[in-house]
């Protein structure tokens, strides 16, 4: 079953839900669509515009406004620690944002992690023990450098999150359908595949991160590849939900950088929990 539920919004924008965990009490968690708007200030479009669209999301979740939490995400594997005194950063300009930073955990209540994208992979965390959460954003660069790991670690470090407790979802993003690379990025990756097929007994034969292709060029996997990050980093695979919402085939839907050419506005994930 597909673990991003669509749900319709007023005036015909939509979202879509990680359903199983919004049906945990407190929490929150989803993707926003092309419909709900851009929501990133640093694609061209007005800021006060983007706001704007930020600010009905927010409405939508019933969140403050004043609690979204983002980072300037430089495709990096450098996760930050968010603290109450984050809470807000970088909700209405990207000078105040966590600089430098593609992943967030953190353990406080009424704090809402935000992140963008158009075709990466949002990678979702959450530990029902410690009650803290983690979000990542995981282009190439971030999957081959493992930020799947780092945050599973830090939130190990930092909280005391067991990895074997932790829940773990990865969003919609481009698919192996449509993620078509060559062999600057594929030097980095087979490397990566490889150990990974050493090191993990359940990478089997049927795994296809990448299909091969003619003139130096394949067809990469990245949900897969993170998933099998997730489960080096020691989540049970029980416990990870994966998205079938390819950003290049569902364009209708959802912004997709590559199918539109690089111009094209960017998704929300979020996750929160509220206080009781």
């Amino acid at each position: 079953m597909e673990p991003f539920q669509l749900r319709l919004e007023d005036e015909g924008s939509s979202l879509l839900l990680l359903q199983s965990w919004c049906d945990r009490d407190g929490i929150t968690a989803g993707f926003t669509t092309r419909h709900a708007g851009n929501t990133a200030l640093h694609v061209g479009d007005e800021p006060q515009a983007v706001i704007n669209t930020r600010k009905k999301i927010s409405s939508s979740l019933d969140w403050k406004f004043e609690v979204f939490t983002c980072a300037e995400q430089v495709h990096s594997n450098e996760v930050f620690v968010v603290t109450k005194e984050d809470a807000g950063r970088g909700r209405a300009d990207r000078t105040s944002a966590i600089q430098s930073t593609d992943a967030l955990i953190t353990n406080e209540t009424d704090v809402l992690l935000a992140m963008y994208f158009a075709d990466c992979v949002p990678l979702y965390f959450f530990d029902p023990v410690t009650e803290s959460l983690g979000l990542a954003h995981a282009g190439w660069k971030g999957t081959v450098s493992e930020i799947a790991v780092k945050t599973v670690e830090k939130m190990r470090d930092v909280y005391g999150a067991r990895p074997e407790n932790l829940m773990a979802a990865i969003g919609p993003s481009i698919g192996s359908c449509c993620y078509e690379v060559d062999d600057h990025v594929l030097q980095h990756v087979y490397p990566l595949v490889q150990s990974l097929r050493e090191n993990n007994s359940l990478f089997n034969g049927t795994d296809t991160i990448i299909t091969d292709k003619t003139d130096s060029r394949a067809n990469l996997d990245l949900k897969h590849l993170n998933r099998h990050l997730m489960i080096k980093a020691g989540i049970l695979p029980s416990r990870i939900e994966m998205s079938s919402w390819c950003t290049s085939c569902r364009s209708d839907v959802l912004f997709s950088h590559r199918k539109e050419n690089g111009v094209t506005g960017r998704m929300m994930s979020w996750l929160g929990k509220k206080s009781r």
